[in-house]
């Protein structure tokens, strides 16, 4: 069957040279994610537009003398990857600091440390994030929650103030030459939501969990405001350029930036304006007060800028922290350390004013929350603030919806509420999920998808990169399979299908930024955002999914990235 935007002919010659294809993809295997036409062998381009879906045939009777064809030769094109929850110019930026996330000891973490004090000039901040403790091989002597005190840090490093993001992104580790830079003492108290760990003597650990580490990075941000404007705009294009090679690298097309300021934004707009945003981009608005958001969110209001280019049509709010630094706000202690519940890291009224002033204004709120505490607080606030009976309308979002207590499960349901979930993290935090909430409680309430799924509830995917790699392919493998990197199966009855998963990272992202009209499918008259994988995800094995490759990627009917041409 082949589907169309117009199949007329009218036998003029210019008539006709207006309905051939730009760009045809044949020889295919092409998963459309519509129900209409699930399958096909090719894909027919105009502009930035998908003019028709058929077989080769059909698709080869759309080809003239100006047509570019591109012969899949077998292999699987997909609707372009959505990245549903990530942060774009972190991702960029993770790129030119120190890359911490495969090590495997607190040691290699001093070595790679003193490697870039070797090069770096007295006085000059080095940077780094990625580690996580949960994966080193052994816990070092004398450490505090798992993590050292800063003595080796400080002692290769004493002449460089360093900060080292955590994997989470809710901690850092800062040395000697940090702490003081920030100001942070014996007698320094802990900030709203956050903690300086210390040591039995009351002296900081180096250890700075969740709005702690904010004491830290604001010197680091006061340090760079002092760059010169030239300077700044091309350290943030030079981010942005950064990121947009990783996505599309990995096939993604868009990308959900859950997190950019005014002033971030004004820089995708001019960069938008000059044709220079790789992927598209949907950006939540954060780290702005509600005075201001109120102020200021109808002139930042975007749908689809710049050729489908920049969308600004969200909010972003943070309830609690992470698991991996016992900063999810739970209902009952952590089982590994019994005399926290965790934190709330923004005030839970403060986020209900800023969800009264996103109805006021139509915007949609997209709440960070882990813990089961968090969620249901956050399901509260929705709940208050919803219209009757005019949730789902709303779309509004949780992001993370790690760990939800059962009795929650179909309140998202009947609120209408969107989990934007990331499949990644389930089998990345399983070896340690147990120790945070024992079994009995990670099993009946850690990454619930199938429990949402069965319940009705619109379930996205995503990454969260940097804390992981942007590759969908990642976040798909672990959503269908469950194992951890050992091979352990976690909680297998969670899963989903494989048609689910991809679901969940094309139209259901699409949906999840009232975009499901122009993206999400490989359906006529949609945006030409497609990925072509080099082995058929849907039928190979299982453990064949992991290992496949992203060939190409196509943006708007351009190929923005082909493996093996850079």
């Amino acid at each position: 069957m082949l589907v169309v935007v117009s199949t007329s002919f009218l036998g003029c010659a210019t008539d006709e040279v207006q309905e051939l294809a730009d760009v045809v993809l044949t020889n295919g295997k092409v998963v459309t994610v519509d129900d209409a036409l699930p399958e096909a062998q090719a894909i027919a381009i105009r502009g930035d537009r998908i003019i028709a879906v058929g077989t080769n045939e059909e698709i080869t009777a759309l080809v003239g003398e100006l047509t570019s064809t591109i012969d899949l030769a077998g292999r699987l094109a997909l609707p372009g990857f959505i990245e549903g929850h990530g942060h774009y110019t972190s991702l960029g930026r993770s790129k030119t600091i120190l890359d911490l996330t495969q090590v495997e000891s607190w040691d290699e973490i001093v070595v790679m440390v003193a490697d870039a004090v070797q090069s770096a000039s007295p006085d000059q901040w080095i940077e780094g994030r990625g580690w996580h403790q949960e994966k080193w091989n052994e816990v070092p002597p004398g450490s505090v929650e798992g993590v050292p005190t800063h003595t080796t840090l400080s002692a290769v490093s004493n002449n460089n103030p360093v900060v080292l993001g955590h994997a989470s992104g809710h901690a850092a580790f800062a040395n000697a030459s940090a702490l003081e830079l920030a100001g942070i003492n014996n007698q320094t108290p802990d900030p709203p939501g956050g903690t300086i760990v210390r040591d039995a003597d009351g002296s900081a650990t180096g250890l700075l969990r969740e709005n702690a580490d904010g004491l830290v990075y604001r010197v680091v941000e006061k340090e760079k405001a002092q760059l010169s404007e030239a300077e700044k705009w091309n350290e943030f294009s030079h981010q942005v350029e950064l990121a947009g090679e990783e996505a599309l690298s990995k096939g993604v097309t868009t990308f959900h930036d859950a997190g950019a300021s005014f002033a971030t934004i004004d820089g995708f707009k001019q960069l938008a304006d000059e044709g220079r945003l790789p992927v598209r981009l949907y950006v939540m608005v954060r780290s702005e007060s509600n005075v201001s958001m109120d102020d200021a969110l109808p002139s930042y209001r975007m749908i689809g800028y710049g050729e489908n280019h920049l969308t600004v049509r969200s909010i972003k709010r943070q309830i609690d922290g992470a698991l991996g630094s016992h900063g999810a706000w739970l209902l009952e202690p952590y089982e590994d350390m019994p005399s926290s519940t965790g934190l709330w890291v923004e005030e839970p009224d403060d986020i209900e004013t800023t969800a009264q002033l996103a109805a006021k204004h139509g915007f949609q709120l997209n709440t960070h929350a882990i813990g089961d505490r968090a969620n249901r607080e956050v399901l509260d606030i929705y709940e208050r603030t919803f219209p009757e009976g005019a949730g789902g309308q709303m779309r509004w979002r949780i992001e993370h919806a790690q760990h939800v207590h059962p009795d929650d499960v179909r309140r998202f349901a009947d609120l209408g509420v969107i989990a934007s979930m990331q499949g990644v993290h389930a089998t990345s935090d399983a070896p340690w999920v147990y120790a945070r909430l024992g079994v009995k409680r990670a099993e009946s309430g850690a990454y619930l998808w199938r429990s949402l799924i069965e319940a009705g509830v619109m379930v996205t995917n995503g990454t969260d990169t940097p804390v992981e790699d942007v590759s969908p392919i990642s976040s798909l493998y672990s959503s269908v399979v469950r194992q951890d990197r050992d091979g352990n199966e976690f909680f297998p009855g969670q899963r989903m299908t494989r048609l689910e998963a991809l679901q969940s990272y094309t139209i259901n992202n699409a949906y999840a930024a009232f975009e499901e009209d122009i993206k999400g499918s490989i359906t006529v008259g949609k945006l030409a955002d497609i990925t072509v994988l080099d082995r058929d995800i849907m039928t190979v094995p299982e453990a064949e999914i992991a290992r496949a490759q992203v060939d190409m990627t196509i943006v708007g009917g351009e190929i923005r990235f082909e493996r093996g041409s850079r």
